[in-house]
């Protein structure tokens, strides 16, 4: 079997399934898709026999930005949370959207799952998140075409000022030629 080279994602999807993978999350995973960008969302990239935790830590290392939907049952999950600290801790841009769901009404809920160390690290990820511009988005009321060309926008801008970031970095970094300067003695 030949090896394939998997390119990495240009944006990881983190969001809670139940709440979201049928509507907001899969249309701007194929919005994203059809802007020729590379998102990461699990169901789309992972195959059977595919290793979860393996397969979604490599994805979120070798993103450029995570785009995190928030939503009433995501802080239930201990993935969701698994994968906002693992962002936040890789220092990646972070675009939140709060669908259906206050930045406020983001609180963790510990069912003997987690040890007190994850919670003390999920409860600063959650911290970091809800401190972060993002958007918000009441699905009864919303217009999901407005959210997902948004947030899209937001993607796009956001990759382009990294790239320019990159590209001004890596020309600081070129050496300038040494000028040839004759001193010319004064008498």
């Amino acid at each position: 079997m030949r090896n394939r080279a998997i390119k990495p994602c240009d944006v990881f999807i983190n969001h809670r399934g139940i709440d979201t993978k049928r509507t907001v999350v899969t249309l701007l995973y194929d919005h994203l898709s059809r802007l020729n960008l590379r998102p990461f969302l699990d169901n789309k990239n992972m195959k059977p026999g595919d290793k979860l935790f393996e397969n979604i830590n490599r994805a979120i290392k070798q993103c450029k930005i995570g785009v995190t939907v928030f939503s009433p049952r995501y802080c239930e999950s201990y993935f969701c949370l698994h994968e906002l600290a693992l962002i936040m801790e890789s220092k990646k841009k972070v675009i939140p959207i709060f669908c259906d769901i206050k930045p406020s009404q983001l609180r963790i809920a510990n069912k003997g799952v987690c040890s007190e160390e994850e919670i003390q690290k999920f409860n600063w990820a959650l911290e970091e998140a809800k401190y972060t511009v993002g958007l918000t988005f009441n699905s009864l009321k919303g217009n999901w075409s407005e959210v997902i060309t948004s947030a899209s926008d937001i993607v796009i801008k956001s990759l382009i000022e990294m790239e320019n970031e990159k590209q001004n970095a890596e020309i600081r970094k070129i050496p300038m030629p040494a000028q040839n300067i004759i001193a010319t003695p004064t008498y």
